[in-house]
């Protein structure tokens, strides 16, 4: 018998067996009570479906495509996870308004599932019903996209020295999100911490530091990054600190002189803002507020003399605390030309040439000195070493003789000796 002919009953009439090859597929033939299935030769090409993975994000639209590249009028049945039919060629099966026919033919049956939810998710079937049915899987991913972050742990204000923990966090993701955290622009590091909530995840970042000044006015940012994102989400609080003030003291003359025009001014920083400046001397109020005068945060003397000498003190407080600064003036004469000795204005200064120049100046003069006598000092010993050696051998005839002279005349040494002045 040839291949593909099944006889259900009865032997198969002649005239089929004739006839099988040109039958296309899958053709049900009826002889009284005989039936035959006819495979033709072009069944086993072309004939099983052809189906892509998916993927979507949470709330989009999902194409589910099946393709067969021959087909004689065979239906294509596209089926969900739980193994319910959503359409049957070009009929609906499953009464979901999400779910719409795209296109039905016989070589393509594709199906939109619109407003896609996680529990869309899953391996979807396709089948064509030959005989045996053919079917082929394709997996429908949907990415759960993350809620935007939110930031817990402020207090407003924070103290200096306390110690806060701010908390990140966004629900929702699928896959998990991926938190990070900035100061300013640079990336600092927290601890995070995963949980599952159904089939997508809630994520939390914790950031745990001491608080100080410099932490006021500094921006603390959450980003959420997740493959659902074009770009990622982003929090961002700023940090208010409060502390106590700190002060400092500036003046308007390296060298205040008498008769002059002077100025300090207290300088500070603190959160709140601390006001007012007070401003004292030696321990007591300003003793001439006709020449000394106050406004602000500057303390004005109009014509400094020696009576001004003394300790400026500013202070300023604010809730968090009081803070002061210091500053020791000294009124030097009306036209004095030389460095100051001003202890406010010590290292303010740079380096007195004039000075450096003198010091020179005699350490040059002490060491030609120096050279001068030590060279005095060698040229008298050699003369008079000379003269004792020498005395009474100009004369003498040859060697010996001038040595005897020489000896000889030691006992007048004393007497003939030469001085060098």
């Amino acid at each position: 018998m040839d291949r593909g002919i099944l006889i259900l009953e009865e032997a198969t009439p002649i005239w089929m067996k004739m006839f099988h090859h040109r039958v296309k597929c899958n053709k049900r033939l009826f002889w009284g009570t005989a039936v035959a299935l006819i495979d033709g030769p072009q069944c086993s090409q072309g004939q099983f479906p052809i189906t892509q993975n998916v993927t979507v994000v949470e709330g989009g639209t999902a194409n589910m495509t099946c393709r067969v590249d021959y087909n004689d009028n065979t239906s294509l049945q596209w089926s969900n996870p739980a193994q319910q039919t959503l359409f049957f060629g070009d009929k609906k099966a499953l009464r979901d308004h999400r779910i719409e026919l795209v296109r039905a033919t016989s070589q393509e049956l594709t199906i939109r599932v619109n407003d896609v939810s996680l529990s869309d998710e899953g391996q979807y079937t396709c089948s064509l019903f030959t005989m045996p049915v053919k079917t082929t899987k394709a997996f429908l991913t949907v990415l759960g996209v993350p809620s935007r972050p939110e930031i817990t742990g402020f207090t407003k204000p924070a103290m200096e020295g306390d110690e806060i923990t701010l908390t990140c966090i966004t629900s929702g993701s699928k896959p998990a999100a991926n938190i990070r955290w900035f100061r300013n622009d640079k990336e600092v590091q927290g601890t995070t911490e995963i949980n599952a909530t159904g089939k997508s995840f809630t994520v939390r970042s914790s950031l745990l530091f001491q608080v100080d000044k410099r932490d006021d006015g500094i921006a603390y940012t959450c980003s959420v990054e997740h493959v659902s994102l074009y770009k990622p989400y982003m929090t961002t609080e700023v940090l208010e600190v409060h502390y106590a003030p700190q002060l400092e003291i500036t003046h308007s003359l390296i060298i205040p002189q008498e008769g002059q025009y002077f100025k300090l001014e207290c300088v500070s920083i603190g959160n709140p803002i601390p006001e007012p400046v007070l401003w004292s001397k030696d321990g007591g109020e300003l003793p001439d507020i006709e020449r000394m005068i106050v406004e602000g945060r500057e303390l004005t003397i109009t014509t400094l003399n020696k009576t001004d000498n003394g300790t400026y003190r500013c202070e300023a407080s604010n809730h968090v605390g009081t803070s002061f600064a210091e500053y020791i003036l000294f009124v030097y004469a009306k036209d004095f030309p030389g460095p100051t000795t001003d202890p406010n204005a010590l290292g303010q200064r740079g380096p007195d040439h004039a000075l450096i120049g003198g010091v020179v100046a005699v350490v040059v003069f002490i060491t030609l000195c120096l050279i001068i006598v030590l060279g005095r000092y060698l040229a008298r010993h050699k003369g008079t070493y000379l003269t004792h050696e020498a005395k009474g051998a100009e004369d003498a005839p040859d060697a010996d003789t001038a040595i005897i002279n020489a000896e000889g005349n030691h006992v007048h040494a004393e007497e003939k000796k030469e001085y060098f002045i």
